[in-house]
């Protein structure tokens, strides 16, 4: 998974997502590697409903299959896009920044033992209305927790 080269672990668990994802690039443009864990502890701020009115809304644009736009369901993935699209991506810093950036559902078993960094920044005691988990809100777009082939509720 990761090699042994250093990196900075960011615990996702309880910090509101875009003021994490903004402080992440700018982190990742200045060179560091960064592993986010628990990203389906994520929170992103507002009505759940509106939340999820939107995101549904972003998934019936495209065109035809197979040649995009790709909408992301797994919380790991919305995670590392919301990042992207904080980067310069189109310009090649911005490549090699994205390029340092892993982020894991959970944490895997080879990172368990290291030492996590909490972001006071993004911490979601900055909030005073609501909100709902990452996890949650994919649930709800059609994200399987469970796998991708998982056997129906019967």
């Amino acid at each position: 998974m990761m090699e042994e080269k250093e990196f900075t672990m960011i615990d996702a668990d309880g910090l509101i997502l875009g003021r994490m994802a903004s402080l992440v690039a700018k982190r990742l443009l200045n060179g560091e590697s960064i592993v986010i864990v628990n990203a389906e502890n994520a929170i992103i701020s507002g009505h759940r409903g509106n939340i999820v009115r939107e995101q549904k809304k972003t998934l019936e644009l495209g065109g035809a299959p197979h040649h995009g736009p790709i909408h992301w369901r797994r919380p790991d993935r919305l995670v590392r896009n919301t990042v992207k699209g904080m980067l310069p991506f189109e310009k090649s810093k911005g490549k090699q920044a994205y390029r340092r950036l892993k982020v894991y559902i959970g944490t895997p078993k080879e990172l368990e033992g290291r030492e996590k960094e909490i972001l006071k920044d993004a911490n979601v005691d900055r909030l005073r209305g609501r909100f709902v988990t990452l996890g949650e809100v994919a649930k709800t777009i059609g994200w399987n927790p469970e796998g991708r082939h998982a056997p129906s509720p019967d």
